[in-house]
């Protein structure tokens, strides 16, 4: 491997072959670097007083960790001035964050889900950063209805996982790279190159305490791997689940795997449990640069045209052959 900082990785991208523009490479270190910091304050634990319940709720009415308040402000802190951004927005903010006045505005806008996985934070199991990239239509205010672009129109996504070691995973749109932060140093290095998801697995990833709410492809296929080698698969498969959609999904990129988090009948009024904007496009577009699929069940993520800023879809990802059979048996 070679030894290639994130930064020297982004010019090469930029000047090589003209993949990307200089204010994204800006603005992909920047985020890096506010993921740095994030990886910081929850090395600290308890001995900085972050973690247990901030005593507010975000705008889907869930209750925030102290982490999710100060990661989001570490995004927004780090990326607000730079002159890169039109706009963000955040899963704990009701409305986008507009670029104050006083600093410049660019072309791009950013999407982020500042802790994923949070409710694990108290008890130190890996979580994660989510961010998406897209292009401020031109001509059009930076508004919410900016944002709502299909996910295919991401020119970036990635996550951060903090987990034993922080990573990196970032995908241009020309597959998909890991970075590992050398915490000696403060940078990231490549550490590896084109992942690819393995297209059969062994492996799946669901929240088994909801079996009794999901719909009928979803118990078909479920049985059929829990029958194992006596069942109409003839092999036995094996259950992972973190709880910590970047863990679950970071396991499937290294190793495959399927992770799904159905259309179920628990909260009929709540067409799925994943946001669109902040995990399942972003994720998506990562696994689908990875040689794996991401549907959610009846459709293929990315091509949704979003119609809320906070909008959640079912979501099945992960090792293609698996992905097409669940897709199969909802159609």
């Amino acid at each position: 491997m070679r030894n290639v900082s994130l930064t020297r990785f982004l010019i090469e991208k930029e000047h090589t072959n003209h993949l990307i523009t200089g204010d994204l490479r800006l603005l992909i270190e920047v985020v890096s670097r506010a993921c740095k910091a994030i990886s910081i304050a929850i090395g600290k634990g308890g001995l900085a007083d972050v973690l247990g319940g901030a005593g507010s709720d975000n705008v889907q009415g869930e209750a925030q960790k102290k982490l999710d308040v100060i990661s989001n402000e570490i995004l927004l802190e780090a990326n607000e001035w730079g002159g890169h951004l039109a706009a963000m927005a955040s899963e704990e903010m009701d409305h986008p964050y507009q670029i104050p006045h006083r600093y410049p505005k660019g072309e791009y806008l950013l999407l982020f889900d500042p802790l994923d996985g949070s409710s694990n934070i108290d008890v130190n199991v890996s979580v994660g950063t989510i961010f998406s990239v897209l292009r401020c239509p031109e001509g059009v205010e930076p508004d919410e209805k900016a944002f709502l672009q299909p996910g295919a129109q991401q020119v970036c996504a990635g996550y951060a996982v903090y987990g034993p070691t922080t990573l990196l995973v970032l995908t241009l749109g020309d597959g998909v790279n890991v970075f590992t932060l050398n915490r000696e140093t403060g940078a990231f290095h490549l550490t590896q190159e084109n992942l690819r998801i393995p297209a059969d697995t062994r492996e799946f990833a669901i929240n088994a305490s909801n079996q009794r709410y999901w719909e009928e492809p979803v118990q078909r296929y479920i049985g059929e791997l829990l029958a194992g080698k006596e069942g109409p698969r003839g092999q036995d498969f094996n259950m992972r689940w973190v709880a910590s959609m970047v863990a679950d999904v970071h396991r499937i990129m290294t190793r495959g795997g399927i992770f799904m988090y159905p259309k179920d009948r628990k909260d009929p009024g709540k067409a799925g449990k994943l946001r669109l904007m902040y995990e399942a496009n972003p994720m998506a577009f990562i696994v689908e640069q990875g040689g794996g699929a991401a549907t959610t069940g009846r459709e293929r993520i990315v091509d949704i045209q979003p119609t809320a800023l906070h909008q959640r879809v079912p979501v099945i990802l992960g090792s293609k052959n698996e992905v097409d059979r669940v897709t199969g048996y909802h159609a």
